[in-house]
Order: structure tokens, then sequence, then C-alpha cells
């Protein structure tokens, strides 16, 4: 039974929610951030970025986070933001260039339906990160990135959705990418409550992206008192149907063979995978298969039944069978996540361009993955275990402030 409620949203008025909202800055590169900076005086980047003008930087995330804040509410006094005066959910549609639309609800989700375990995960998160963020919220006292969620479709949902996704949206713009954004308003109380009956039918929520979000504010949660219920009891979610979810590979790239001639390491990658040369770049499809590319030639290699545990979901698969079988023993690449040697790229970087990286010296190999379908990562959070760093890159990702939650309301 998953708790999901509706909230007011502090959001943008219609006629600046096209230059306020925003990819996470994270996304961005130092002179592409620089001159949306320097030419949109209105872009959520300067909330999140306030001493951009300033001669004295922040000297600390207590400083940053204050002057975060201030902007916030300077934003807010000259009007750039409203707030919504009754709790309700929104709907937001994502349609891609190439025509792929994502469509779901954005609401509050239960911070005690996470401790306890019925929003699954399938990640770990640092530790370091949760302590840092829960900071953010607690001295910002809002949250502009929502959690993606992701839940088996629901008739009554799919409905709804379709209902409100044929009238006027409160927002539309396209953005410079070629995507185009559209929210409804889901105000009635006769549609609120059939969101909220309709997820409490749900036995289990699944966080799709977002993991250190959440956990930063389960720790703020733990924090607070008790007594009289409040927003920290909760986190903006973007909830969306399992067949919603795009997830796509992330491949890896190698520095160097670890003092291997190319003979020496092909040999030893036999004793575990079945090669084949191919004749061009090519996107794995078998079981058990992934491609890789050295020395201006294609792979196909196939794991070996024997080098791969059947039944551990984790254990069998891909990344997990490339890391045991070649990362670790035979490159030395023994801590994925912190080792300098190996890069992750996620699927959308074409193969062409993995090829000029390996042909321009960058990297000395790389190998490409099938992307992690739906039903392993499921299975692999309903047994309470984690994934492989950098297992999957999910689709969609949102905009940071289309729709703000102020966690002190």
């Amino acid at each position: 039974m998953a708790s999901v409620v509706p909230f007011c949203a502090i959001r943008p008025t219609r006629d600046k929610v096209s230059l306020v909202a925003t990819r996470s800055y994270l996304s961005y590169s130092d002179e592409t951030l620089n001159e949306k900076l320097n030419n949109n005086p209105f872009t959520f980047l300067h909330i999140i970025n306030p001493d951009f003008y300033e001669k004295n930087k922040a000297k600390d995330y207590s400083e940053r986070f204050n002057m975060v804040r201030a902007k916030f509410e300077d934003f807010n006094n000259k009007g750039v933001f409203i707030s919504d005066n009754k709790k309700q959910f929104y709907i937001y549609q994502k349609i891609k260039e190439n025509g792929h639309s994502f469509i779901g609800i954005i609401g509050a989700s239960s911070v005690e339906d996470y401790i306890n375990g019925n929003i699954k995960i399938h990640e770990q998160t640092i530790e370091k990160r949760e302590h840092l963020f829960k900071k953010y919220l607690d001295i910002t006292g809002f949250n502009a990135e929502a959690v993606l969620l992701t839940y088996p479709n629901h008739n009554t949902i799919d409905k709804l959705i379709e209902e409100y996704s044929n009238k006027r949206a409160e927002y539309e713009f396209t953005t410079t990418n070629k995507s185009l954004h559209k929210l409804w308003l889901v105000n009635s109380d006769a549609d609120i409550s059939t969101i909220q009956t309709a997820f409490s039918e749900v036995d289990n929520l699944y966080i799709a992206d977002g993991h250190h979000r959440f956990a930063s504010s389960s720790q703020l949660y733990k924090d607070k008192n008790h007594i009289n219920p409040s927003n920290k009891d909760f986190c903006m979610s973007y909830l969306i149907a399992e067949d919603q979810l795009k997830i796509i590979n992330f491949n890896r790239l190698v520095k160097d063979l670890n003092g291997l001639s190319k003979d020496e390491f092909l040999i030893a990658v036999e004793k575990k995978y079945t090669i084949q040369k191919v004749e061009k770049a090519f996107q794995p499809k078998e079981k058990d298969e992934i491609a890789m590319y050295v020395e201006n030639q294609w792979y196909s290699m196939v794991a070996k039944s024997e080098f791969v545990e059947r039944e551990d979901c984790v254990e069998k698969l891909d990344p997990s069978i490339l890391s045991k079988n070649i990362l670790s023993p035979i490159l030395g690449i023994t801590d994925p996540r912190n080792d300098k040697r190996l890069s992750f790229v996620d699927g959308s970087v074409g193969l062409k361009d993995i090829e000029n990286k390996i042909d321009g010296k960058e990297f000395e190999l790389a190998f490409i993955l099938k992307a992690v379908n739906f039903s392993q990562l499921k299975d692999v959070a309903d047994n309470g275990r984690s994934m492989p760093p950098k297992s999957t890159y999910i689709q969609p990702k949102l905009r940071s402030g289309m729709l703000i939650y102020n966690i002190n309301d």
C-alpha cells in the first residue's frame, strides 16, 4: 500500500516557466553553464549558483546553502514564482525530439514507506552525500528535483492521465534540445481522491532515479518532531508506470591493458569468454554477450556458462560478469566506482564516438554492454540487493525548478 499525497507547489509563472526550468546543473559543461547564467536572468541555475556574480565565493557548504535560500527568496519576492494555495497533484509529460513520450504524476511520497521498505531501492547511497543533501534541504527549505519512482501499470491511473493529456496544459513549452514539456494541474477533489486511492492499491514503488534525494529526506524526517504532520513526512516524486521507464546501457572505457600486450590480454580473456572477430561496431543482443573494441578491431564476446552465477540476481548481470572475469582479475580494476583508469559513458554516446576515443589513444579499449531491463532491476530491488556501479542510465531526466516542494510548509 503506497501513500502518495497532493501538495502545494511553488512554481514559475506561466510566462517565465520556459526560462526558469532547467536541466540539472551537473549536466552542463562550465562553458555552457556560464553562458546560461550570463544570458538568462530567470534560469533556476542562478538559485543553485548564487555566488556566480560574487567576487567572494562561499567559504563552505553552510554559507553556500544560505546563499541559495536567499537567492530563492529574491526570485520569489520579484514575482518569478507563484504558490498554489490548494494541495493538488500535477501531471507532467516530456516528449523528446524522436517522439518518445514520458508522462506521469508528480506528488509527495511517504518517507515512512521508504523506511519500511515499501519503496524499493536498487542502488546503495554514499553516506557523505546523504548528509550533505540533508543539510542542503534543512538550510534551503525546499526541494526542486523530484525523485523518479515507478509502479506496475494501473488502469485507473492510466485512464485519468489520458483524460488530462487531452486537455489544455497549464504549461507547454519547448526547450533548446527540442523536447516538448507539458504540465497539467489536478486540483479536482474527485480526481485527487482517485489518484490517492489508486496508489493505495499498489504494494510497492521502486526508485528509478534519486536514491540520495530520498535517503536525505528520510534523514530529515528522522530528525523532526513527530507530534504534528508536516511536509518533511513526504518527498516530492515523479511517478510513472513501468512501461514508461526507459533504461539505457552504460559502456566501459579503459585507459590501458594493465601492462599486457593485446595478444596476452586476448589469451587471458578467452579463458572466460568465447571470442569472435566482427567487421564493424554493433550493439550486443545475445545472452551474456558484450562487444569489445581494441586496436581497430571489434569482437563479440559471450561469457562461458561456468563463469556465470545464474542463481544470483546481481552476479548474473553483464556488468557483474565483466567486472568479476575481466576488469578485476585481468585489468586490475578492483574498485570500478573509484578507479581512474575506468570511465563510464551512457548508451546515448554513439559507437563511432567511442571508436574515435580508442583510435585517438584517449583509451585503450571499450566494452559495450546491453541495457539492464526493468524486470532485472526489480528482481535486485525485491531481494534487497544493489546493482553494480553505473549499471543503468534511466530516463526521463526531470527539469529542475519547474515545481518546488516547500519542506517547511
